[in-house]
């Protein structure tokens, strides 16, 4: 049984991407032989292909070229799994990227697309793959295609940035999980400045929300230097940040 886990934030910048591609990398090489693949269902501003070092070129099959029927999901999906630094036996990752291109991207945004018809490229995908663990990486904000990732999904991990906006939106989106019914909600902190006291910040957002707080992410100079030429925990396992991330990527396969 596949398990589907959508991450999701409130507004854009958060590092939602970042840590989709960081989670989902270390869930594949956790040793269990696991078999991860990521959607980038953020089509009107694809991005998490650059974490994974792919271009234009490589990325001609596409979730957009699926819905609209040009060929099977599964022929977008891209293996990606050279971006681990350890793999175990039987394990592979696979990325379905969003196009880049500004006649494509334009076309989502004036035409739209069939809800209903990626729901069942979910389906195609998880079954053609032999997916243990599918990760969608959200479009920021609430909107249909948000709504729909969050009705199938198993657990949605939510990030978000300490500050006012993040706290009054992020409300918003969890309560609409809730009403939704998602089996297991969790949050997660990014870009908390060092000075913060993380223990008690992680009190008063999972006092607030009445949800777990699944991890705290440092702003660092470290992940910024990176500037997403690669995935930070893979590279660094040793690192703090990494161990945070490796911490949220067990609660995913818990």
């Amino acid at each position: 049984m596949t398990k589907i886990i959508a991450i999701h934030s409130y507004r854009g910048g958060t590092g939602k991407s970042n840590l989709t591609a960081n989670v989902a990398t270390m869930v594949a090489q956790a040793g269990n032989g696991n078999r991860v693949a990521i959607v980038d269902t953020d089509l009107p501003s694809p991005g998490i292909h650059v974490l994974f070092g792919l271009n234009e070129d490589q990325m001609k099959n596409n979730l957009n070229g699926y819905l609209w029927r040009k060929y099977p999901i599964e022929k977008a999906a891209l293996d990606v799994s050279h971006i681990m630094n350890k793999k175990a036996a039987n394990s592979a990752m696979y990325l379905v990227p969003s196009s880049i291109k500004v006649s494509d991207i334009s076309r989502i945004l004036r035409e739209g697309f069939d809800f209903e018809f990626m729901l069942e490229g979910f389906k195609n995908l998880t079954k053609s793959l032999k997916l243990d663990y599918l990760f969608i990486d959200t479009h920021p904000g609430l909107n249909q295609e948000t709504l729909v990732s969050l009705t199938i999904s198993d657990m949605v991990l939510y990030i978000m940035r300490p500050d006012s906006q993040d706290f009054q939106g992020t409300a918003v989106t969890v309560d609409v999980a809730r009403k939704l019914q998602v089996p297991k909600i969790r949050i997660v902190i990014n870009k908390a400045l060092k000075e913060y006291n993380f223990a008690q910040l992680a009190q008063e957002v999972e006092s607030n929300y009445k949800i777990r707080v699944a991890g705290i992410i440092e702003q660092s100079d470290e992940v910024m230097r990176l500037a997403s030429k690669g995935i930070f925990a893979a590279r660094y396992p040793d690192n703090q940040i990494s161990k945070v991330i490796q911490g949220i990527a067990r609660q995913v396969m818990t």
